[in-house]
């Protein structure tokens, strides 16, 4: 399976021949100022809840790649009201077959509203599941219990997990986070794109290490093969 990472907490999961593009924020990123996305094709946008650094480019991309966009009922509503023709709502505990595997909505701890203030919802994060590899996004959380449920259901190959600390999980609850989904191979993401959220990379890296779990920590446009 191959993942590009897109900056912030924006990255493509390429599945069975199928573009999952998850959390797009890249115009409004001065990290990410090489990306153009309109070179970026879609076919599903996957939103973890409604904040700009998290949905700013998904109607652009929605409507240029016709992407069916899957978040939570309010945020998936919102965009529709937004001209986007294409989306799925879905909500906590929820699981959905697609063409490319299995979407199961799973809880996060952390506060969501739209970019014009409207109510978004509630957080959440997800649990891809298909014939190539079962992987993990929690979105933006804090570390909590409720992980433990997820290796009850679905064996976890990889997870891509926040952090930055301060809005969400710093390293330390991060690899504790990788522990309780029983994986040993994380993608960091949420981290280094605001002054609240810069980190010591060589410490989280460490901080992994020391519960035997390999960090990765791909640069802006670059891709990596879990």
């Amino acid at each position: 399976m191959k993942i590009t990472y897109y900056g912030h907490s924006c990255f493509l999961a390429e599945i069975k021949g199928k573009k999952l593009l998850f959390d797009p924020f890249i115009t409004p990123n001065e990290l990410a100022s090489h990306i153009n996305i309109n070179d970026i094709e879609a076919d599903y946008i996957l939103l973890s809840h409604g904040h700009a650094d998290h949905v700013a480019d998904a109607e652009a991309i929605a409507k240029a790649t016709g992407a069916t966009i899957i978040a939570n009922y309010e945020v998936a509503i919102w965009f529709a009201g937004k001209g986007v023709n294409n989306y799925h709502p879905m909500n906590h505990g929820g699981k959905r077959q697609f063409d490319f595997g299995t979407v199961k909505c799973v809880s996060a701890i952390h506060s969501s509203s739209l970019p014009d203030g409207s109510y978004g919802g509630n957080p959440m994060g997800f649990v891809i599941s298909c014939d190539e590899k079962n992987f993990y996004y929690s979105g933006d959380t804090a570390l909590t219990l409720d992980m433990q449920l997820i290796p009850a259901f679905t064996s976890i190959d990889f997870a891509v997990l926040p952090i930055g600390d301060n809005f969400t999980m710093g390293p330390e609850d991060a690899a504790t986070a990788a522990t309780m989904v029983q994986c040993k191979k994380v993608i960091g993401v949420h981290y280094d794109t605001f002054g609240y959220i810069k980190i010591n990379k060589q410490q989280a890296m460490d901080n992994f290490k020391q519960k035997g779990i390999e960090l990765l920590l791909p640069g802006i446009g670059d891709a990596v093969e879990m």
